[in-house]
């Protein structure tokens, strides 16, 4: 299993941090060719070059996905330099906190435009590739969009959907040899709660709060994540389409708190 990827072209979104990053580093170690999209210029260099070290083709792609135009762009400089794609990863995620009562009509829209709608875009878009190679999808949702919790009303939202989006489209395209899944983290130490709005104090006492929600006792690592999501992209997984998998300490067992 060491290069069971080899020959293999990823395309994935939110690759300069987090879970992102630690999957576009698990399948280029695996010998996956990468297309790595991200909005952090001096990061993507950084991944690129580690890529490059890995000794795999790579194209690293500036992109806002809160751009309708940024679908057909991103994945035509991907089938430029790779040829096509085998295995699309949505790791792109925004949080914002907000109740029914709080959240504005622009947080809303900010959060199911990343976490939906640009998802939704980037499937639809690389079907022509995915059907063409009998590839494959995984989702990076979240336990939110399994259990409803406080104070992220449109996360929980934008993470249920996508859970619906995945069961969908795994339907419709498992006749085209196309499977669809979506794995769901509970929390994973990623940047993600800081562009948020936490800052560096509130991040580290939301982290020490976090042991005792987890029944496992810690929070996730996103090289965890990664190997997660390396194995439903995998062969190993061919019988497997249509799933929301858990990987939260047990978080999705307990009540909320």
């Amino acid at each position: 299993m060491d290069r069971e990827f080899a020959e293999k072209n990823l395309f994935i979104t939110g690759a300069t941090s987090g879970i992102g990053r630690a999957t576009a580093l698990r399948f280029a170690q695996a010998g996956a060719n990468v297309a790595a999209v991200g909005r952090n210029e001096t990061e993507l260099k950084s991944l690129e070059q580690d890529l490059r070290d890995l000794d795999v083709r790579c194209v690293t792609i500036s992109a806002d996905l809160a751009r309708d135009d940024s679908a057909d762009i991103a994945l035509a400089q991907a089938v430029e330099v790779l040829g096509g794609i085998d295995i699309l990863v949505n790791a792109a995620g925004h949080i914002s906190n907000g109740t029914i009562e709080t959240t504005t009509t622009e947080a809303w829209d900010a959060m199911l435009n990343i976490n939906l709608r640009s998802v939704f875009l980037l499937m639809q878009k690389a079907l022509p590739s995915l059907i063409e190679r009998r590839g494959n999808i995984v989702n990076v949702s979240s336990v939110t969009g399994l259990r409803a919790f406080p104070g992220v009303l449109a996360y929980c939202v934008s993470k249920a959907a996508l859970d619906q989006l995945t069961r969908c489209a795994a339907l419709e395209l498992a006749a085209k040899g196309v499977r669809v899944n979506a794995v769901n983290p509970g929390v994973v130490i990623t940047e993600i709660h800081k562009r948020g709005g936490m800052n560096s104090e509130q991040y580290a006492a939301f982290l020490e709060h976090s042991k005792s929600t987890h029944p496992l006792g810690r929070v996730g690592k996103p090289e965890e994540i990664a190997d997660l999501i390396a194995f439903l992209a995998s062969d190993r997984a061919s019988w497997i389409t249509g799933a929301s998998y858990s990987i939260d300490g047990g978080r999705a067992q307990t009540c909320a708190r």
